[in-house]
């Protein structure tokens, strides 16, 4: 036996030793007695040269570690079980009140970081040299930036409505204008679209709102700005004439806008009844036609109302974005606008479609038609590219007027009402066998 820096250690002990309690416990008993017996021979200082000495460590088996491993209860203390697995084990066998219902992420046994991205936020890929090619209407982004900060703001006495209503004609680009604004305010919004306004289930649009409302909510907590962005309100809520049918989703999505819109800092979930205060979030809806809502919904206090109609300035603007690739001169533009007035934003951007037209139809009649499907999917060569067709005035001309062609023959035609009254083909038929050609004179 022998002593070094205050640690014991015997020599010629076994280097195995019984498991059982029994000797567990005798063994233990000696070390107490040497232990004792070792520091009488430290005080009378009868130990010897400690340097020619052999060391051994002392092997012992503990009682604690032998009664861990008999002991049936020791699982409470010490979990080794796989909780994923134990979840995937117990797939459709447990009540949905105490397991989230398939899809929810509960259900799944490796769950991945993309499991908690959002699926409903937009990201905006647009750096400072892509957004700025674009034309933001100044009347748009006053706007639409002085209702996110108001909403954003603690003013006294007064009470900033929670919803901004932007509504207009087809086609004149609130949607994108709003993705636009929200770009350059670095803003992520959660997205909601009309499709998603309407369910077999009911209830289940309202539940979403407030879920998608919640999402946002957590966003601003976080410390970053948030926006609850909803497209098409009116398509998916409102009412198109007599013949569309007012189901109980669309009474509960205005129902829950409506309360939202009171009571913004107070959002639950179903079945959440505890009062859990959360950040404010600013809405944005878009729609064509706001008379379709109900009422109470877009009334001054919930729904501040902006009706988008862009100035001839804004329409050049905006048209210098879309031919910003081509080059095209600010004179040429402004022709172009003056000469299809009252045209919406979308058919410029139709017009420069069409000039691909040309380029892919010499495509197709090099590789032949049997071929395009070898040649677009999963093809060795990758996918065709094509030179920069040259935009000229009289091109962009031509393909104007059979665009606006297209758009008279959907008025002029009236099919539907043709097979009401008779077995008929519309007007449009008699111009394709008199003249030619499909287009009316």
């Amino acid at each position: 036996m022998a002593v070094l820096g205050g640690s014991v250690f015997l020599q010629q002990v076994p280097q195995s030793l019984p498991c059982s309690s029994q000797h567990a416990r005798r063994f233990n008993e000696k070390r107490i007695r040497s232990s004792v017996f070792v520091s009488s021979i430290i005080n009378n200082g009868s130990l010897g040269d400690v340097s020619k000495r052999r060391w051994l460590p002392v092997v012992y088996c503990s009682f604690e570690q032998n009664k861990m491993k008999n002991d049936r209860w020791d699982g409470l203390a010490y979990d080794t079980s796989d909780d994923q697995q134990d979840i995937t084990r117990g797939k459709g066998m447990v009540d949905s009140v105490f397991q989230g219902a398939v899809g929810m992420g509960t259900q799944t046994a490796v769950m991945s970081s993309y499991d908690y991205i959002s699926s409903a936020q937009r990201m905006y890929a647009y750096d400072d040299s892509t957004s700025d090619g674009f034309y933001i209407a100044p009347a748009f982004m006053d706007k639409l930036v002085l209702h996110i900060a108001k909403n954003f703001m603690d003013l006294p006495k007064i009470k900033v409505p929670l919803i901004l209503g932007v509504w207009g004609g087809k086609g004149q680009g609130k949607s994108f204008q709003c993705e636009l604004v929200f770009a350059k305010l670095g803003i992520n919004p959660i997205m909601m679209s009309a499709g998603e306004l309407e369910s077999g289930n009911a209830g289940e649009p309202a539940k979403l709102i407030r879920q998608r409302y919640r999402e946002a909510s957590d966003i601003i907590k976080k410390g970053k700005m948030c926006a609850l962005f909803i497209n098409d309100l009116d398509a998916g809520a409102g009412r198109m004439g007599g013949t569309t049918q007012y189901t109980v989703n669309n009474q509960m999505v205005n129902a829950t806008l409506m309360n939202i819109a009171d009571n913004p800092t107070n959002v639950q979930l179903p079945g959440q009844y505890n009062k859990v205060e959360n950040p404010r979030v600013p809405i944005i809806v878009t729609g064509n036609d706001f008379s379709t809502l109900y009422a109470p919904l877009i009334r001054d206090g919930r729904m501040e109302k902006f009706y988008w109609a862009p100035t001839r300035d804004d329409l050049i603007g905006i048209c210098r974005g879309i031919f910003r690739a081509d080059n095209a001169h600010l004179n040429a533009i402004a022709k172009l606008v003056d000469m299809f007035a009252g045209q919406s934003i979308d058919f410029f951007g139709a017009l420069r479609a069409r000039a691909y037209d040309d380029e892919v139809r010499n495509w197709i009649s090099n590789v032949g038609v049997e071929n395009i499907g070898k040649k677009l999917i999963n093809s060795k060569e990758g996918p065709p590219a094509f030179k920069k067709p040259l935009m000229t005035m009289d091109k962009l001309v031509e393909y104007g007027q059979m665009l606006i062609q297209e758009q008279e023959n959907v008025k002029r035609v009236q099919l539907a009402d043709k097979y009401l009254k008779e077995a008929a083909l519309g007007d449009a038929n008699a111009d394709a066998i008199n003249q030619g050609t499909f287009f009316g004179k």
